[in-house]
């Protein structure tokens, strides 16, 4: 009878954490992965990944063996999820190199998503660094494979058309929000050596 116990509660334990494995957040950003997408996520699964959502690929190929290039991932009610880029447009067992997420519901551990603003992300998270572009600028999270582009119209208009100024933290207001939201697997940014 003591095995038989043994045996049954063993058994229900085994149960319990397969149906907690199932219930993971299928719009959860981590380190390396993005919802059911890891960092060696190649272009010719995403057709079995998303097999109940639309594909679209953006460079068709018409002489391809399966995906391969640029593709965009839309649920089945039309909305936007992802935009997936991989390592080598031409093969299709390139790597996932890049991915821009429109869907708000794809978010990480700390809430941080496509609708969060820079203010979110201070509170968050640490920047390691913010570079400065022609029209927007890039911020790159410590530790993470997220960055995010704001569009300058949001900044001060006195840093605005000065594509050399170094950008603070400080000049960003909270309230801006994010023109792309993205993940890089391809590199990791090193934060510039503070100036002596």
């Amino acid at each position: 009878m003591k095995n038989i116990l043994t045996t049954v509660i063993l058994f229900t334990i085994a149960i319990f954490f397969v149906q907690c494995g199932d219930d993971s957040d299928p719009f959860l950003i981590q380190k390396d992965a993005v919802g059911p997408l890891t960092k060696n996520t190649a272009m010719r699964q995403v057709d079995s990944i998303f097999a109940n959502d639309s594909i679209v690929k953006l460079n068709p190929n018409e002489n391809a063996l399966g995906t391969q290039g640029e593709v965009e991932i839309f649920d089945k009610d039309g909305t936007k999820l992802l935009l997936l880029s991989p390592e080598d447009e031409n093969d299709p067992t390139s790597n996932i190199t890049n991915i821009q997420v429109f869907d708000a519901r794809y978010k990480t551990d700390k809430g941080l998503n496509s609708k969060s603003t820079f203010g979110d992300l201070k509170a968050n998270y640490e920047i390691a660094g913010i570079e400065n572009a022609i029209n927007s600028v890039v911020v790159f999270i410590k530790d993470s494979n997220v960055y995010v582009t704001i569009d300058k119209k949001q900044l001060p208009e006195n840093i605005r058309y000065d594509y050399q100024a170094k950008i603070e933290q400080s000049q960003i207001p909270n309230e801006a929000t994010f023109k792309y939201f993205m993940i890089g697997w391809d590199t990791d940014y090193d934060a510039p050596e503070p100036l002596e």
